[in-house]
């Protein structure tokens, strides 16, 4: 009985093994084409119109301030309010409001620094996901409203569909995504010296940057799909 039992254990974290083999074979395949950066492309677009101008900018807190994703989300939301000035601006990140050093403030400071009024802000702090940010604003706006939402490209799809669940229907989105470099990144090996038995890859910008940024996009998007696909069971959007 036990010697059966360690053949079915064995075989398991064989065939597991053997899949997560053919998934990462599939991973770097797909890292020499385009199509990881498509798949993240398309979660980051809203396809919903509305010809009426937001009355609600929502900032869906990402990490803190400093951080990637909060600095790029603030900075969004500078630009998109200058476009509408008539928009309130609703940061959304769970934090001590009393707190000056919080992230939600800090969030706040940023957009504040960037020539945004502060009497348009309104700090929503309670928040810990999607779905809870979403419960709270609706308890803060009218659920007919315009509603922009600017959040990572990757969490732009759900976010609209959260919101539009719980009857806030009006509701698109700005992505906070990245802006490449103008300058061109090729260059001779040999015009930097040292080992000179090394290959060459100055001249190759897939190898050195595309393949890992596609391959970091499929790791962000599968973690999405994942993401969706619970909160689908959950019934949340």
């Amino acid at each position: 009985m036990i010697l059966r039992f360690k053949k079915i254990i064995m075989a398991i974290i064989k065939n597991t093994f053997i899949c997560l083999g053919f998934l990462f074979s599939i991973m770097i395949i797909l890292s020499f084409t385009t199509l990881p950066f498509w798949m993240y492309y398309q979660l980051g677009v809203s396809h919903k119109i509305i010809k009426s101008n937001p009355n609600y900018i929502i900032v869906l807190g990402g990490g803190g301030i400093p951080s990637e994703s909060g600095l790029m989300r603030t900075y969004k939301a500078s630009n998109i309010s200058k476009k509408y000035p008539d928009a309130e601006i609703i940061i959304a990140l769970p934090g001590d409001i009393t707190d000056t050093s919080s992230s939600v403030n800090l969030m706040r400071d940023e957009i504040i620094s960037r020539g945004i009024d502060s009497s348009k802000i309104i700090l929503e702090p309670i928040g810990l996901n999607t779905r809870m940010q979403a419960l709270q604003i609706s308890k803060l706006i009218d659920v007919k409203s315009n509603i922009l939402i600017i959040t990572s490209p990757e969490h732009m799809y759900r976010s609209i569909r959260v919101f539009e669940t719980l009857g806030m229907e009006n509701t698109i989105g700005e992505s906070a995504f990245e802006s490449a470099i103008e300058s061109i990144l090729e260059y001779e090996d040999y015009e930097l010296g040292g080992t000179k038995y090394i290959p060459n890859i100055g001249n190759n910008t897939q190898l050195r940057y595309q393949f890992w940024n596609h391959f970091k996009y499929q790791i962000i998007v599968y973690r999405e799909y994942l993401a969706i696909a619970y909160y689908k069971l959950k019934g949340w959007i």
